[in-house]
């Protein structure tokens, strides 16, 4: 009995030794795993981090993507307003009389300028009554501003008109380079001379391009006629008209501006391949 029992205790030393050691094994497995998780935590972390960077800028990327066909059909109005304060030093807004003596309007922008005169384009059909004689007087206002501007002459078919002021160093619109053309799709503006921030402005596109003209669906109020059709860079692409029908027809929701290198042909005496300055009226 004596020996059984001592079999038994020493049976059960045993055991627990090895308990004790498989522990002792356990526990410096865990703290080693500890360790290394410690150790190589903080290149983990900047891993992920870069990670979730990569993807956050990739679906930035593709969200702007997704945006971009949107922001193409409708400028902002942040974008509007930047364009009208661009654009506005060289635009007025034209007031004459009509047949009847009946207010007629329009705008007007500068084409040319030296330091004694501007020239500047507008249209026929808003000075049409002063291009009689006796004829009303024209005047063009900028804010407060009013003075009094001279008809010089004028092409009735593609509704251009030029007027002069006796006032110099006034900033002209810059015209559209030849190249590339303009295209159908391109986002166009018209731009009057009145509007408490200098002007107004609404938009439209280009629907085509030819010989005729800019057909586009941009609003052309009244006080719009003889301002400038602009591109998103505020160059001039083609004047404002109501009334240019080239093919006969009284536009409705899309007009025709006229190219502004038309006045080339009977309003402006234009140097060859280049634009006209101050002195360049026929």
């Amino acid at each position: 009995m004596t020996m059984l029992i001592l079999a038994t205790a020493v049976g059960a030393a045993f055991s627990g030794a090895v308990l004790y050691t498989y522990y002792e094994y356990r526990l410096t497995q865990n703290e080693q795993r500890v360790r290394d998780f410690i150790a190589g935590f903080d290149e983990r972390y900047t891993n992920a981090m870069g990670q979730i960077e990569a993807q956050r800028a990739q679906a930035q990327n593709e969200i702007t993507e997704a945006l971009e066909p949107l922001r193409e059909v409708t400028a902002e109005g942040s974008t509007l307003e930047a364009l009208v304060q661009k654009v506005h030093p060289g635009i007025f807004f034209v007031n004459t009389q009509d047949e009847a003596g009946q207010p007629s309007v329009g705008s007007g922008f500068v084409i040319a300028s030296d330091g004694q005169q501007a020239l500047m384009l507008t249209s026929y059909n808003t000075i049409r009554a002063a291009t009689r004689q006796p004829g009303p007087a024209i005047t063009v206002r900028k804010g407060d501003q009013v003075v009094r501007a001279t008809l010089w002459t004028w092409h009735e078919e593609k509704d251009l008109a030029l007027i002069i002021l006796n006032q110099g160093d006034i900033p002209k619109l810059d015209l559209v380079p030849p190249q590339p053309p303009v295209r159908q799709g391109t986002r166009i503006f018209a731009v009057s001379g009145l509007g408490a921030a200098g002007g107004a402005i609404s938009q439209g596109f280009v629907a085509d391009v030819s010989g005729a003209g800019v057909q586009h669906d941009a609003s052309v109020g009244v006080s719009f006629q003889g301002g400038p059709l602009v591109n998103d860079e505020g160059q001039v692409i083609a004047m404002a008209s109501r009334a240019y029908s080239p093919l006969g027809f009284a536009p409705e929701a899309v007009y025709f501006g006229v190219p502004v290198r038309d006045a080339c042909e009977r309003v402006l005496r234009c140097p060859e391949g280049g634009l006209p300055t101050a002195g360049d009226k026929r």
